[in-house]
């Protein structure tokens, strides 16, 4: 989750390494030195896979160039190097070379099994994997945490051929643990760097998935998102980020926040790379009811298509804007662009009705948030010692100079205090946050215009890194990525072009299972513009 500022919306209406010997500990007091990053920039090695697509990754293997395993040693290699600067990766999968080697010999002998076989993908660590890797929130709580099976979505990658490279850091416990936590700072892992520029945020949560897709440190990533953790990070770290609707991707054995707004997502430099990705995570899990109603394409590239601008009707979410100039000069340049290339713009109002629902969301995130994190943990393996969020909290304390050098844990501490899901304040904020963001919100706004999507920036350019007063964001309240969050509708986040060289993006929402739509909008957009270039690791 990115952690909104709920607080005055109410009042006014981590690189470690584990069996692999590549990577070094930044921990609670990570620093980069001004001359050591200097330094490692200027003679940084040219990557041979540099913003290398799947396609093109699946062709070297086709002909020779490349096997998974020479793959994945290159990237070893580059995470070698260039994590030291910005810190995206906190454990490597020791196992992945093996597994390699492994997809190779299946090639040979069987073929390929898809898009996905022998591509090395990084998964953000609240995300469970059965095997050596540990899955921790990038908390020091969870520290010896290793799960006993994969999560459904990691299974589902796995099935398609997918190598899981490692597990990159995050904003600890998914940005939910404190009022004025730092994006991408956790306990276990440190702090995570945005590539464009040393000294700026990533944004969270999943400020690892995000840097080091921007990086090239992988191929692709998956991030998890409540209210902005794939579009934020995407955004404002120069990549193509999915927020599929509820229920698409399997939630089981994912570390929660609540289940009425999380999803795992695919996080990619190119639309058709993110949609490779979305494809092999979707599917019907027995153990998470949501995926039960999803309605799955079996190939979302068939809906890349450069003409799909063509007679679009597209909403402006204007209430998003007015925030930074030079963003809103970007925005009209890439309405421009869609007006040129046949989409109909319309200017919107707000989106959702303003009655409250900042509140009601972020009671309802503090109640979900207590009743499924306890669930999650009293299913550990027993050499794990924090079992409920009463267990969390007391760790924290206890252990307050190593987990809580900078910021509190005031958000665990007000889930604390909340009572059961049965609960009447519960209850009637869920019903307000649907009926305001669904019915009332999105689903009226589509209805009353023909609207195919709603567009807007995606967020502000990326602030300065502050651990001790936390994170800076301009667009506060008027976030565009919350309305798609709040109703569990789809959001695709695209780069739009920059401001100075800090990246911007602009997002396409939908209604609920629209991704081919949207895929369509965003990659005709892309393929026009391809404003993506690779980070220069500056410091700023």
């Amino acid at each position: 989750m990115k952690r909104r500022d709920f607080f005055t919306k109410s009042l006014a209406g981590t690189g470690l390494a584990i069996g692999s010997g590549l990577l070094s500990s930044c921990g609670a007091n990570d620093s980069i030195s001004s001359n050591n990053s200097e330094k490692q920039n200027s003679q940084m090695t040219p990557f041979p896979l540099e913003e290398q697509t799947i396609d093109q990754l699946q062709a070297g293997m086709a002909n020779g160039q490349y096997t998974a395993k020479s793959i994945v040693e290159m990237y070893l290699k580059r995470i070698e190097e260039v994590n030291p600067l910005v810190n995206a990766v906190l454990e490597l999968n020791p196992e992945a070379i093996a597994i390699a080697e492994a997809l190779d010999k299946e090639r040979q002998e069987k073929g390929s099994r898809g898009p996905l076989h022998g591509i090395p993908i990084l998964i953000k660590d609240n995300i469970d994997t059965g095997d050596q890797m540990h899955t921790t929130a990038g908390s020091l709580a969870l520290a010896n945490n290793i799960a006993a099976k994969d999560a459904f979505i990691v299974a589902q990658m796995r099935k398609a051929g997918a190598i899981i490279l490692g597990k990159a850091n995050l904003s600890e416990w998914a940005n939910f643990r404190s009022t004025r936590s730092s994006s991408g700072w956790s306990s276990k892992g440190g702090q995570t760097r945005n590539p464009y520029d040393l000294n700026r945020s990533p944004c969270g949560s999943s400020s690892g998935s995000g840097a080091a897709v921007s990086a090239n440190l992988c191929a692709v990533a998956i991030g998890t998102e409540t209210d902005g953790s794939v579009i934020c990070p995407s955004a404002l770290c120069g990549i193509v980020g999915i927020k599929p609707t509820l229920g698409l991707a399997s939630r089981s054995g994912i570390i929660p926040i609540a289940h009425s707004q999380d999803t795992a997502g695919p996080m990619a430099r190119t639309v058709k790379d993110a949609v490779i990705l979305l494809a092999a995570i979707t599917g019907i899990d027995p153990e998470d009811g949501a995926t039960q109603g999803q309605k799955v394409q079996a190939d979302y590239t068939s809906f890349l298509k450069t003409d799909s601008l063509q007679g679009a009707r597209l909403g402006i979410m204007r209430s998003s804007m007015g925030v930074h100039e030079k963003v809103d000069q970007v925005m009209e340049e890439a309405f421009e662009v869609l007006r040129k290339a046949g989409a109909s713009l319309i200017d919107l109002d707000r989106v959702i009705p303003d009655q409250g629902i900042g509140d009601a969301e972020f009671a309802v995130l503090l109640y979900e948030f207590k009743a499924d994190l306890n669930q999650y943990l009293a299913k550990l393996k027993p050499e794990v010692k924090v079992r409920s969020l009463a267990d969390l909290i007391a760790f924290n304390k206890a252990n307050s100079k190593e987990a809580m050098p900078y910021f509190g844990q005031e958000i665990l501490q007000m889930a604390q205090e909340k009572g059961p899901l049965s609960n009447e304040e519960y209850q009637q904020a869920l019903k307000k946050c649907k009926n305001l963001s669904q019915e009332k919100g999105i689903d009226a706004v589509f209805a009353q215009h023909q609207l195919d999507a709603i567009i807007a920036p995606s967020d502000a350019p990326a602030w300065k890194i502050d651990r001790i007063n936390g994170d800076h964001y301009l667009m506060g309240g008027k976030a565009s990525y919350s309305p798609a969050a709040v109703s569990g509708y789809p959001n695709i986040t695209v780069p739009a072009g920059y401001v100075h060289h800090l990246p911007i993006g602009i997002s396409f929402t939908g209604t609920a299972y629209s991704e081919p739509r949207l895929i369509g909008l965003a990659y005709a957009f892309e393929q026009l513009t391809q404003f993506r270039k690779a980070p220069d690791f500056r410091k700023d």
